[in-house]
């Protein structure tokens, strides 16, 4: 089977003229299905979060998230977002998760989305030290961080994500290669950190395409290095497009299978009401 279970309508709206398109694309590159997963900054629910944890003082980063967090953002229920997917749901094979960002209050995190019936969750690591790292805009402040720290931020980010029981799928591992910083250093102890994380609390490794064709870094998430030790974990993996436009959906999923088939994998880690099963890539 063949399915992408990480995308966003956020671009769009709720809309089933525009999120058509993502079916089509889907059909396209042969997809069985595909999965929404719509990230919290959508939601209201999960709007104190994010003005709890971002750095949102006067510094260039500072400025720059409270522009951030007031363009295009919370302007869904939760509510509005099952109703919609009940839609869709009656002419597409599609199921319904969330990606979530990495917030310190896990607990509270935990208390809105025991609330809904997600057929997955994605837990990813968005930000460091309250700084969104992913943003072109905010590159200079990598130059203030020395890496080490930052692989070292970022594997603990991973375990409390991990640690905290919410998530079936860490997204898009190790994408603080984005804009092309690579270590200098053994990275190892970080990557089998995030190994042993997902191992212990039964996670899965979301082997993204986006980072091949929406970043500098041009390469699938995550990187060799960390795929030959998922391997070596023996952790599941999805393969997903991280698609944020229609036309996205299912991009680079033929390149994703021989990559992964070259780690040795010939499954796919398939959700249904968060229960998982593995079955045949084909």
């Amino acid at each position: 089977m063949r399915f992408d279970y990480h995308m966003h309508f956020e671009y769009g709206d709720y809309d089933e003229t525009w999120t058509q398109g993502f079916f089509d694309a889907a059909k396209s590159h042969g997809l069985d299905e595909i999965g929404i997963s719509e990230h919290t900054h959508t939601f209201p629910e999960f709007e104190q979060f994010y003005y709890d944890d971002l750095i949102l003082d006067a510094s260039p980063v500072g400025e720059f998230q409270k522009v951030w967090l007031k363009t295009n953002k919370f302007k869904h229920t939760l509510k509005d977002y099952f109703d919609f997917m009940a839609r869709l749901k009656q002419n597409h094979a599609v199921k319904i998760g969330i990606e979530v960002c990495n917030f310190k209050n896990q607990s509270a995190v935990k208390k809105i989305l025991d609330a809904w019936d997600f057929d997955y969750r994605i837990g990813s690591v968005h930000f460091l030290w309250g700084w969104g790292y992913d943003a072109s805009k905010l590159i200079a402040e990598w130059n203030n961080h020395d890496l080490k720290n930052i692989y070292d931020e970022y594997a603990a980010q991973v375990e409390l994500l991990a640690g905290s029981g919410n998530y079936d799928i860490l997204g898009h591992p190790f994408n603080i290669r984005l804009f092309k910083f690579f270590p200098d250093f053994d990275a190892t102890p970080y990557l089998e950190r995030v190994a042993a994380a997902l191992k212990k609390f039964n996670m899965v490794v979301d082997v993204n395409t986006g980072t091949l064709y929406r970043y500098p870094v041009k390469e699938i998430s995550p990187y060799a290095d960390f795929m030959k030790v998922a391997a070596a974990y023996d952790l599941p993996i999805t393969i997903n497009s991280d698609a944020h436009q229609p036309e996205d959906c299912g991009r680079f999923y033929e390149e994703a299978i021989d990559y992964v088939r070259g780690f040795g994998y010939k499954k796919i880690a398939r959700f249904d009401k968060r229960r998982r099963e593995l079955v045949d890539l084909t």
